[in-house]
């Protein structure tokens, strides 16, 4: 079962915010309650609408980075690519 993970959250601006955790559930609620990514802060409520889960915490970190450094075409390519309508 997989232990650490990559996701994306729809802020609501309408835009995204890929992050990392152990525990997808708990730190969407951190973020909402504003306690989370100084990103995040000012665009809340943020919505989940995409999470993967991976083995080793190196190769979820990897899938963060990759994402948060694409354009936003390139992101909305990844996230239609893995059937997530926003």
């Amino acid at each position: 079962m997989a232990k650490y993970f990559f996701y994306v959250l729809l802020c609501a601006d309408g835009t995204f915010y890929g992050g990392y955790s152990t525990d997808v559930t708990a730190r969407v609620a951190t973020h909402n309650a504003g306690k989370g990514a100084k990103y995040t802060k000012t665009r809340r409520p943020v919505r989940l609408i995409y999470s993967a889960g991976f083995d080793n915490e190196h190769d979820a970190l990897s899938a963060e980075w990759h994402f948060k450094h694409q354009s936003r075409a390139a992101k909305e390519a990844f996230l239609a690519a893995h059937q997530v309508h926003w």
